[in-house]
């Protein structure tokens, strides 16, 4: 199987940090951008890119606006949100919008079976 590639959205230097450690402890491609705007970009430009991992909260727009702006031919990549907060409002919001899971940060090498799956 060729080497997953993750795109990793989170506007938090240290978030981004853990999670490219972690996912490229599993060999696991990461490509990282600071926002959903640089997502939407790096996305109509790559091709590649087979799950989208996103922080919910950043400035301007949220995870939940990226999952439910992407654009329909981006409508194939699953959606994963990441978080510090454990909100059932918001989980449930997300997971209704589309994503395929919600996971309280930080991430750890436990969830990247799970992230794998829906891949």
């Amino acid at each position: 199987m060729a080497t997953p590639h993750v795109l990793l959205v989170d506007d938090s230097c240290v978030d981004r940090l853990v999670a490219t450690r972690v996912l490229k402890s599993c060999n696991i491609r990461v490509t990282v951008v600071e926002s959903p705007k640089q997502a939407l970009k790096f996305l109509d430009m790559e091709h590649d890119v087979q799950l989208i991992l996103t922080d919910y909260s950043m400035p301007g727009m949220t995870g939940y606006d990226l999952l439910i702006e992407k654009s329909p031919k981006l409508s194939h990549l699953p959606v994963v949100i990441i978080c510090t907060e454990n909100i059932p409002e918001r989980i449930k919001k997300c997971l209704d919008g589309g994503a395929k899971d919600y996971i309280i940060k930080p991430i750890k090498v436990s969830n990247v079976p799970e992230l794998l799956s829906y891949i």
